[in-house]
């Protein structure tokens, strides 16, 4: 994937999508995604989650942080949280009422 660095289209606008997750990754069909993923992270594990809506998104990072005593951030949608607590958060959204299904190895 290659951005555009200049262009001389004086109409041209870059592409936003409002800081949010890449739409291609998962589809949008209410459901909750966790993954394991290490890379980038110099093997550092993280558990990532996807497809909760932007209105909630900041909301649930916090909560998820507080309840398991770990660090964690929000990248473009996407709840990262530190460590490999899949199955803490996994339960932990269930109880909140999402749909959670596990992708990945």
């Amino acid at each position: 994937m290659s951005n555009i660095v200049f262009s001389t289209d004086p109409d041209w606008q870059p592409e936003q999508n409002g800081g949010q997750a890449d739409p291609g990754l998962f589809p949008d069909d209410g459901l909750v995604r966790l993954r394991r993923e290490t890379k980038g992270r110099k093997g550092a594990g993280v558990v990532c989650v996807y497809g909760i809506g932007p209105d909630r998104v900041g909301e649930v990072a916090k909560k998820l942080k507080k309840q398991l005593g770990t660090g964690g951030a929000v990248k473009k949608g996407v709840i990262e949280i530190q460590g490999d607590r899949l199955a803490q958060i996994k339960q932990w959204l269930e109880k909140a009422g999402f749909s959670v299904k596990q992708v990945g190895g």
